[in-house]
């Protein structure tokens, strides 16, 4: 009896363990540390905002298109207009569920333009001088890169 007892309430408790791991995204959820929402710009109006910045520290208001890679927290974050800001979190032990798709979120971190060496200052010492010798591949619609310190979804 005391057996038959015991085992159903093993039962019952793996059922609840399994039911919390399935639960949705919730609002307020936090990733990393708490986002600071003071000064928050929206991500369509980010590259205007950084003007001819390289690196700026800021807070950002976007959707994400989609999850990457859940390790690590690789996503994007749609900057309208056709184009994308590639997210990552700065630190790696960080996980982040699939569920973030399509989800509006707010993201502390450093925002970085694209460096291309347009006129071949990486191929410095080159005896040829005044040509460009090598055609720079882009993608202009993704020239943004984003390192998360914190996320919070809304």
């Amino acid at each position: 009896m005391k057996a038959t007892q015991l085992l159903f309430v093993l039962i019952l408790l793996s059922l609840f363990s399994l039911a919390q791991k399935s639960q949705p995204l919730v609002h307020g959820k936090i990733f990393g540390s708490k986002p600071d929402t003071t000064a928050m710009v929206n991500a369509f109006k980010l590259e205007t905002f950084m003007d001819k910045k390289v690196r700026i520290s800021t807070t950002i208001r976007g959707k994400v298109i989609k999850v990457t890679k859940r390790q690590g927290g690789w996503f994007d974050i749609d900057a309208g207009h056709g184009k994308i800001i590639a997210a990552h979190f700065k630190i790696y032990n960080i996980t982040i569920p699939y569920d973030l798709k399509g989800r509006t979120i707010v993201a502390e971190g450093v925002a970085a333009k694209q460096f291309i060496a347009d006129d071949g200052q990486h191929f410095a010492g080159d005896t040829v001088t005044g040509k460009k010798q090598h055609a720079v591949k882009t993608n202009p619609k993704q020239r943004l890169t984003f390192e998360v310190k914190g996320l919070l979804v809304e």
